[in-house]
Formats: structure tokens, C-alpha cells, sequence
């Protein structure tokens, strides 16, 4: 079922459950599964050590994060098709590898539905709406969940138009964790290995880089626009 298919009367928080509960259906995993899953330290994390630290150690406690993206869409709101695209175009990856690799990033999204879930501020730059991941069926159906997600109270997404003048942003995705009692952390994805520090150095940079797209992004309303006009055009070629 395409999100488009969901009850429209229903809330933004319902609707994204629900895509939530297919995607758990989808990887056969019942509730209670999932409900460990999601809990810290029950099941046991696999990932390197960067990954683990930033899903289990920071991610889950951050009051904000910033999130920019200039090759695909952010991993937390990623759907599961989409998800496997990407890691299937990986280096010597097996088909169990890439499985628990979905399945972690389907988990990822359970924080957004949390009594106290984080606000997620995401810049995510055009061409990212029209690149192929996968054929146009997965465009459109992951343009679909990033506009139910758009929905939510607290996410918010904007589009850095693809003229951009900003070229340092282009040279890599990054994530901004602010976190009530603790420094304020960074996630730095490279084509080679990330990396994840609270160095005040490396944030405070990574922070003027994200204000400095910021300030090219669109306002929500026009971005989530040129989002429709996308999955539109996906649509067509289904």
C-alpha cells in the first residue's frame, strides 16, 4: 500500500505508524520483535563502531537534529525499498548483510514517534529527489513517506535548490545531534568511513556549514512543492 492510499482523515503520527506497522509486516517481524528491537541494549547492536555509537549513544537522546544530505535521502527517512537500493550498490555486501543492514535503519525511524522524539530539521539538496535509486516505483513510493513525514509536528524539510552556491556542502552528508546534558555531536559521512565527534572544533565548522545552506534552502511550504512535483513525475513513469 502506497502512503497516498492511507485514510487522508488520518493524523500525520497515525499515517506514519501505519507505514511504520507495513514495513514491520513486510520484514516479517512481529511487534514484540520489534519493541526489543528498539530498546537499548536488549539486542545486542551490530554496525561499526561509529554507527553503534551514534544510533545507540546519541541519536536516541538528541532534543534536535540537523540533518543535510546531498547524494540521497537521509537514512532515518528512508523506506525500506529505498534502503536496500543503497546498500545493494555497496562493496561485496551479502544478501543477510544488506538484510540487517534495512532492518537497522527501519528501526532508526521509531524515534520520530516517541512521546519525546527529537525535532529533525532536514536540508536535502534537489537533485536528490530525481536521482534513480532504484527505478521510479521506489522514487515515488519514498517521495510519498518523506512527505507523510513532512507531516509530522516535529520534522521539518527543506529543499536546497540545485543552483546552490554553497559547493562546500556538497562535499559530504552530515548530522547535528543536540543533546540536553551532553556536548552537541556530529555524524560526518565520507565515501570511505564516517565519523562521529563532539570535538568543538569539527562542530562548530560542520555547524557553519549547515547555516550557510540553510540560508539557500526554500522555506518548508515551496520545498514540499517541488517534493510533490517529483514524486509526480515519478509517478508518470510507473
Amino acid at each position: 500500500m502506497a502512503v497516498n492510499d492511507l485514510d487522508p482523515r488520518l493524523t500525520a503520527v497515525q499515517r506514519f505508524g501505519k507505514e511504520l506497522a507495513r514495513v514491520r509486516k513486510e520484514v516479517d517481524m512481529t511487534q514484540v520483535r520489534l519493541g526489543k528491537r528498539l530498546c537499548r541494549n536488549i539486542t545486542p547492536p551490530t554496525g561499526p563502531d561509529w554507527y553503534i555509537r551514534w544510533t545507540e549513544e546519541i541519536e536516541p537522546y538528541a532534543r534536535v537534529l540537523r540533518s543535510w544530505d546531498p547524494l540521497q535521502i537521509p537514512g532515518i527517512l528512508q523506506t525500506e525499498a529505498y534502503a536496500r537500493a543503497v546498500f545493494r550498490g555497496g562493496l561485496f555486501v551479502s544478501e543477510q548483510d544488506i538484510q540487517d543492514k534495512v532492518d537497522a535503519r527501519m528501526r532508526r525511524r521509531g524515534i520520530l514517534l516517541r512521546d519525546k522524539s527529537p525535532t529533525l530539521l532536514v536540508l536535502l539538496d534537489e537533485w536528490v529527489l530525481r536521482r534513480p535509486i532504484d527505478g521510479a516505483r521506489v522514487m515515488e513510493e519514498q517521495l510519498d513517506y518523506l512527505l507523510t513525514a513532512a507531516e509530522l509536528p516535529n520534522v521539518t524539510i527543506q529543499i536546497v535548490p540545485y543552483d546552490t552556491t554553497c559547493t562546500t556542502g556538497l562535499m559530504s552528508a552530515f548530522m547535528i545531534a543536540e543533546l540536553s546534558d551532553t556536548p552537541t555531536a556530529v555524524s560526518v559521512d565520507s565515501a570511505a568511513k564516517a565519523e562521529v565527534s563532539a570535538d568543538h572544533k569539527l562542530v562548530t565548522l560542520t555547524w557553519d556549514i549547515h547555516d550557510k545552506l540553510r540560508t539557500e534552502a526554500l522555506r518548508p511550504g515551496p520545498s514540499l512543492k517541488i517534493i510533490k512535483k517529483a514524486r509526480h513525475q515519478w509517478k508518470q513513469q510507473t
